[in-house]
Order: C-alpha cells, then sequence, then structure tokens
C-alpha cells in the first residue's frame, strides 16, 4: 500500500509528492546521516525536536505509525557500525580504537576486550568510539 502526501520543498513552495518509502527514504535518511558522530553532542532538546519530525510525518499519513523512535534507530546505526569496526581489522576507523585487553577471568560476556578510555571531558563523553566502548559495560 502506497501513501502518498504533499511535502513542500525549498523556499519555492514547490509540492512534491512523497509516499511512505519515500519518506523513508528522503527525511529518516536525512536525519539519521552521519549520527554516529553527531548524536552524542546532541542536547535533550534536540533530540525532542528530532522525535518531533518523526511523529509530524507519522501524523500527516507520510510514515507507517510503526516508525522506530529517532534514538533506536541511531542506537540501531551505532550498534552496526561499532561491529563493523571491531570485527574488521581493515575498516578505516579500526585504527582509532584502543588496544585488545585480555583477562584472566571470564565473569560474563563482554561486549569487546578493548581497554577503556579515560573519560576527562564532556568533549571525550561524545566520541562516538568512547561511546561505545562504555555502552552497555554495567
Amino acid at each position: 500500500m502506497l501513501v502518498y502526501g504533499t511535502v513542500y520543498h525549498g523556499t519555492s513552495r514547490q509540492r512534491v509528492s512523497v509516499s511512505i518509502p519515500g519518506y523513508q527514504a528522503v527525511v529518516i535518511a536525512k536525519l539519521t546521516y552521519a549520527s554516529s558522530a553527531w548524536w552524542g553532542f546532541t542536547t535533550a532538546t534536540d533530540r525532542q525536536r528530532l522525535e518531533a519530525v518523526i511523529r509530524r510525518g507519522i501524523r500527516s499519513g507520510l510514515s507507517s505509525s510503526n516508525q522506530l523512535p529517532m534514538a533506536e534507530i541511531v542506537d540501531d546505526a551505532d550498534d552496526n557500525l561499532f561491529s563493523q569496526i571491531l570485527y574488521n581489522n581493515s575498516h578505516v576507523l579500526n585504527s582509532l580504537l584502543p588496544s585488545t585487553h585480555t583477562r584472566t577471568y571470564n565473569l560474563r560476556q563482554r561486549a569487546h576486550n578493548r581497554t577503556l578510555v579515560a573519560k576527562t571531558s564532556t568533549l571525550t563523553e561524545s566520541d562516538f568510539i568512547i561511546r561505545m566502548l562504555y555502552k552497555g559495560i554495567y
């Protein structure tokens, strides 16, 4: 089922027809472009505004009602990118990872075997690699 809506494009207020897959391909893709790099620097207000865009798309019928929230979309993208970086030694960002840490004990399965980098500032905490190293360690 394709549902078409009208979106005004640019300052010329030109009408453009958009379907649900088109909304997904254009609007959601633009909102999440390079989100792994900038998501850590967003404030709660910024995240609410991004969620509002998605809710507005659902309300106007341009997006399906089972559209994932922005936070889940970004988390999924972050997890996918981090696993690609972690397990692909030829990945461009693999060299930015800290060295591996071997443990002599095995209490539970860890998300990674890397050494944790000290968080020294809010800028450091917002970095993608450091955010992902600390994600789910507790």
